[in-house]
């Protein structure tokens, strides 16, 4: 049993799609699975069961890209071809099966519509395998001691990112004698190139309290050492996708975004979001004018009140 599976490049999407490959690992034991997605991503799927291959497609002008993944698969006849990416390679591609999301999938959650297009009922949740090498460097950037609360203060565009002393104030009041998790460590995550945004955060909080997460880790690691955490708060991003998939209790902060589409999955995710909607948010302006947050009317309050909410709901 010979199975493609192209998915996507950013994190957030690749981990949403995790579920659905789990979904054919699950069902087809004997099956060698061959990933294609983009290079950030691709040590995601490496570790997962039964896939043997994973092609790490960078994107290149005129789609060659595209012409480069034909080019590597087109000699194997596939049992399944699962293209998330609605490519010309699946159509042309020889394949018994094949599961082609087409765009028109447009009611639900991001985790359901993929679901639809494999006909997997219950949706099949994302789910991450982080491996001993993952793992033993997670250890190494977090060593063993008192609990940690792990925090996502970046995104990829600024106006979804929440204030930096809201962060502050969130971790202080979480953390505080008599709270939640009084006394507990922080760990900050970031991206490389997230330096300048984090390191605030970071930078705030007692030395002994803080551990640097910022830069140092790959996705899949990021993964290993947030499962160890108590808690995951963090703005829309890849890396609270991760958080969910590895089945930490999740909290998301969202401004403008739709969580009705992209929250993260799962009984042990939630997410909080400002009073107002994306376009009242934006107020005709376009999103190329925007340079800082738009989300400072979610109030600290609301998401310690949140953030206590899930901590109780996933004891």
């Amino acid at each position: 049993m010979k199975i493609l599976f192209i998915t996507a490049t950013r994190i957030g999407d690749a981990v949403l799609s995790t579920g659905a490959l789990d979904h054919f690992i699950r069902t087809y034991p004997d099956a060698e699975i061959t990933v294609a997605c983009g290079p950030l991503v691709a040590g995601l799927f490496a570790p997962a069961p039964r896939v043997v291959r994973v092609i790490a497609l960078k994107k290149e002008s005129w789609g060659r890209h595209w012409w480069r993944l034909l080019q590597e698969t087109m000699m194997q006849e596939w049992d399944i071809i699962v293209d998330l990416r609605n490519s010309a390679v699946s159509r042309i591609l020889r394949g018994k099966k094949k599961f082609i999301w087409r765009g028109s999938e447009k009611n639900g959650h991001k985790v359901e519509q993929i679901a639809a297009v494999i006909g997997a009922a219950p949706p099949p949740a994302p789910i991450l395998w982080p491996d001993h090498i993952a793992q033993t460097e997670a250890d190494r950037l977090i060593p063993g001691g008192a609990p940690f609360i792990a925090i996502g203060p970046t995104a990829n565009w600024a106006g979804k990112a929440w204030p930096a002393e809201n962060f502050i104030a969130l971790v202080n009041a979480m953390t505080a004698s008599g709270s939640i998790l009084e006394g507990a460590r922080v760990a900050v995550f970031a991206a490389p190139g997230e330096e300048a945004a984090a390191l605030p955060v970071l930078n705030a909080l007692p030395t002994h309290q803080r551990i640097d997460m910022i830069a140092k880790a790959s996705p899949l690691t990021a993964a290993a050492a947030i499962r160890r955490a108590e808690i995951y708060i963090g703005n829309d991003s890849g890396l609270t996708h991760i958080a969910a998939a590895v089945g930490t209790p999740t909290l998301a902060l969202f401004g403008y975004g739709w969580p009705e589409l992209y929250r993260p999955w799962g009984s042990r995710a939630a997410y909080i979001r400002t009073p107002e909607t994306p376009e009242q948010l934006l107020e005709g302006r376009s999103t190329d004018s925007i340079t800082s947050s738009l989300m400072g009317s979610l109030t600290v309050t609301a998401a310690v009140e949140a953030a206590v909410r899930l901590w109780d709901k996933t004891r």
